[in-house]
């Protein structure tokens, strides 16, 4: 017979504690997210649906983008046991200089239109966490208010070639003169995917409203706030070249783009210069010969050719074809820190993250991206120690088997 008696109190309160209530709102919500999908469910609710499907829709039918992820969650650890893990270490060097942990924030385009403190938001989040930030050709913050956010940071570039040369031309010295120490040259946009949540939602700069559009906006009053009591939406470094939003756009897309452009950017750029969207083996060793300081395995988060190749899948081969020769890192679909884990441990120097930092962009601004960077980083480091890892270094092939969901037919 099990004794029963009445309940002390003084042995109740032993074994529970009461909540201290947090009465600060974006506090709450941010303390009440655990995962990256934590961060991009609180994002849908307070973001309206044209610059939260922006952010979260890809090219066509999203394909890409939907076994970017899925290739993420086939994979197997295979840890070792008995070792002292008490500590270890996130560290990575990365086209030349430090990063604390393995994973830098991606450029994005339209990015204050997500939640109006932007790029400067990422910019200053990245400085603290002590990883780079990129910056896009078409982000809404410029090259200049970005290292006042970040200046004691890395900052990077994402540059396209625009039809209209000189403009490219004139942003690689602005950035060279700002101080950011790496440029990726983007190749994977000829012509622009066809993302048609955009279509449906009339997104651009302006926004196309519609009754839908409106209604959808109506119940979330603060981005309305944000939105008509803050400086100009544009793209910050194209503000002086002229043009429509439309024209520049267009401009920003050039289907004649070739190696003479990578070779004159190459001349230009005093830093280190990396590429960004190879999607196979056969490029990146042509461009490895060319001399590049390192490639990107892009499909551009799924937004430009449906149904391309998955940069997880690629990236074994990639690196066993180039990777003494250039540094080779990844995006598209990273949503946890065993992503980022798995892909060095296959070899990739370093990773990024877009729709990642911008789901905690849109969740609670500033401390939204501080939230996503600190999740991943802790998942990060429970992986390690789960792993038995004490570094980055120690990551191996041997760590991670990718499971087979689509093989190609034999032929």
């Amino acid at each position: 017979m099990v004794q029963r008696q009445f309940p002390r109190p003084v042995e109740v309160f032993e074994l529970m504690r009461f909540k201290r209530p947090q009465l600060n709102a974006r506090t709450r919500r941010l303390e009440s997210a655990l995962t990256i999908e934590d961060l991009r469910a609180i994002a849908k609710r307070r973001t309206p649906r044209a610059a939260f499907d922006y952010t979260d829709g890809a090219a066509e039918g999203e394909l890409s983008l939907a076994r970017a992820r899925q290739a993420f969650k086939d994979i197997e650890f295979h840890p070792h046991v008995l070792r002292d893990v008490a500590h270890v270490d996130t560290s990575a060097t990365v086209f030349g200089g430090p990063s604390a942990l393995p994973f830098g924030i991606a450029p994005t385009g339209f990015t204050r239109l997500m939640q109006t403190e932007g790029e400067t938001a990422g910019a200053g989040a990245a400085g603290a966490a002590g990883i780079p930030f990129t910056l896009s050709t078409l982000g809404t913050t410029s090259i200049e208010t970005v290292k006042e956010a970040n200046p004691a940071g890395r900052n990077w570039f994402q540059l396209y070639v625009m039809n209209k040369r000189e403009i490219s031309y004139a942003l690689v010295e602005r950035a060279a003169k700002a101080g950011f120490d790496t440029l990726f040259f983007t190749v994977d946009t000829p012509v622009a995917g066809a993302r048609l949540r955009d279509k449906r939602n009339g997104f651009s700069i302006p926004p196309q409203l519609s009754l839908r559009t409106i209604a959808n906006a109506i119940p979330r009053p603060w981005w309305w706030y944000d939105f008509l009591t803050t400086p100009k939406l544009e793209f910050a470094s194209l503000s002086a070249t002229g043009g429509t939003v439309g024209e520049l756009l267009d401009a920003a897309m050039d289907p004649t783009i070739s190696y003479e452009d990578l070779r004159v950017i190459r001349e230009m750029w005093p830093g280190k210069l990396a590429v960004k969207g190879v999607q196979t083996v056969e490029d990146a060793r042509k461009l490895a010969d060319f001399g590049v300081d390192g490639i990107v395995l892009s499909n551009h988060g799924g937004r430009q050719l449906d149904r391309a190749p998955i940069p997880f899948h690629l990236l074994p081969s990639v690196v066993r074809e180039v990777g003494a020769d250039v540094e080779v890192s990844v995006d598209t679909g990273i949503m946890n820190g065993a992503d980022i884990v798995a892909c060095v441990a296959l070899g990739a120097r370093f990773t990024f993250i877009g729709r990642a930092y911008l789901y905690g962009l849109m969740a609670g601004g500033r401390p939204g991206v501080d939230k996503a960077i600190q999740i991943l980083s802790d998942q990060i480091i429970r992986t390690m120690k789960l792993l038995g890892t004490h570094s980055l270094e120690e990551l191996n092939p041997g760590h991670v088997t990718q499971l087979t969901r689509l093989a190609p037919i034999a032929r």
